[in-house]
């Protein structure tokens, strides 16, 4: 008979499961509606697209920094006091938008981003092999799975939140009327504007608080929480002599930049096309955002039925076959000037859906008794959504144009470039695991 996926050894893991898979929702519930609120940012504050990304910048920069700092913290204490500091560190970060709000300028929302995100990486860092000790070895892939499907299903409702609380309640006028404002007219419509923005985020800020006080109080597992006493430099030398391994934190911060880029510039892309048809910007923006939508809806069903393909294809293989399908998307994204450009950007999360995972798991490969230290690792290539938004806002600011194309479809050469990085990986990976010899996955 089949075991439970969320019992071990009688113990029945469903209440605590629920909790840390609870975690999975609200972190994707923030990440995804952070991309509409560039666009917000950039109007209220009159800023250029490239000022407005710094959003993302501030936003995976706090991934990058806490990752390590997390997998030590939960090598000497707990899975559940990682959880802890991190719904602690998300919770501040959200309420920090009331004083950043306060003070009517920029700058104060990239640090309450940067200290939201901290919290991410420790749920991160501190989630994903919490459920994985949630029952037996045996069932522990599917756990995960289940974990991980309540993520873009977060996604989704952040992205209706930013469409119908934030994008609809703000003031329609549109970038070029609030250029021609006063000085005083327009701190009156910023004061306006950001107090809808900062709504949903102390909503947040509160949904933190009441899920770390129902894990506070309930009994949670300890089963995984060995404590190892290699040091943080050991292990990462030698998990940098795994070549799989760091491939795979290349490909991961390729495959971030390039989901992240998609996903955050949709909303340009998607205006420009219905403004060249003659809608009103706010119409436009918010029309965008159903196109935003749409494309999470293909992420998240094209993640089942991918799994499902996994039975029959290898993960290289399959890796690698949907970054080339994501090549030609990106192509019609560049070279067409319509909807015909914009539906191809919208299947690009098809494509995209099991990328993150399967070049978590193929890089996990080998490493042994470092997982902790290699998962937080990859957790780190997650920079690599705080460096390619930016490099894609420069040329949506440059209003270049190159054989009739617009800048705003050149700059999808950004995660063109990403898609290839993430095939020659796939391939590579492929290779070394099905052709070449067993231990050619540790080979420098």
């Amino acid at each position: 008979m089949k075991p439970s996926i969320l019992t071990k050894d009688g113990i029945n893991f469903l209440v605590p499961f629920i909790l840390i898979t609870s975690c999975f929702a609200l972190w994707g519930f923030a990440n995804d509606m952070t991309g509409p609120i560039v666009k917000a940012f950039s109007k209220i504050f009159r800023m250029s697209v490239t000022e407005g990304a710094l959003v993302q910048v501030a936003f995976y920069l706090g991934y990058f920094a806490m990752a390590f700092p997390a997998a030590m913290f939960i090598q000497r204490y707990s899975f559940k006091v990682g959880v802890l500091v991190g719904l602690s560190l998300f919770a501040i970060g959200s309420f920090m938008f009331f004083p950043a709000k306060m003070t009517g300028m920029y700058y104060p929302f990239l640090l309450a981003y940067f200290i939201l995100t901290c919290g991410l990486s420790f749920l991160e860092t501190s989630c994903n092999p919490y459920i994985y000790c949630m029952g037996s070895e045996e069932t522990a892939t599917q756990r995960l799975n289940l974990a991980q499907a309540f993520n873009p299903i977060g996604a989704l409702m952040g992205m209706y939140i930013a469409m119908q609380f934030v994008q609809a309640k703000m003031s329609p006028m549109t970038t070029e009327q609030r250029m021609s404002l006063s000085d005083l007219q327009f701190d009156n419509l910023k004061d306006n504007d950001l107090s809808v923005l900062i709504g949903p985020y102390l909503g947040l800020g509160a949904a933190c608080l009441i899920l770390l006080v129902l894990i506070r109080i309930h009994k949670m597992p300890k089963a995984g929480e060995t404590k190892a006493n290699k040091s943080i430099a050991s292990a990462f030398r030698e998990l940098l002599r795994i070549e799989n391994y760091r491939e795979g934190i290349i490909a991961q911060f390729f495959y971030v930049g390039a989901q992240v880029t998609c996903w955050t510039f949709i909303i340009q892309y998607g205006t420009r096309v219905f403004m060249e048809e003659g809608m009103d910007e706010k119409s436009a923006e918010i029309l965008s955002q159903k196109y935003n939508i749409i494309a999470m809806i293909f992420f998240t069903v094209s993640r089942f039925i991918c799994t499902w393909f996994l039975k029959y294809i290898p993960a290289g293989r399959l890796l690698s076959l949907l970054a080339i399908v994501a090549i030609a998307l990106v192509s019609g994204v560049i070279l067409f000037t319509g909807r015909d450009g914009l539906y191809c950007l919208v299947g690009i999360s098809a494509c995209m859906s099991l990328m993150f995972p399967t070049i978590y798991g193929i890089a996990l490969r080998s490493v042994g008794d470092n997982v902790k230290f290699a998962g937080a690792g990859l957790i780190m290539a997650i920079l690599g959504g705080s460096v390619f938004p930016p490099l894609q806002a420069l040329i949506i600011d440059s209003d270049i144009t190159l054989f009739g194309v617009s800048s705003t479809n050149l700059s999808f050469i950004v995660p063109f470039i990403c898609f290839i990085v993430i095939a020659i990986y796939g391939h590579r990976a492929y290779i070394r695991h099905y052709i070449l010899p067993p231990d050619s996955e540790r080979h420098v």
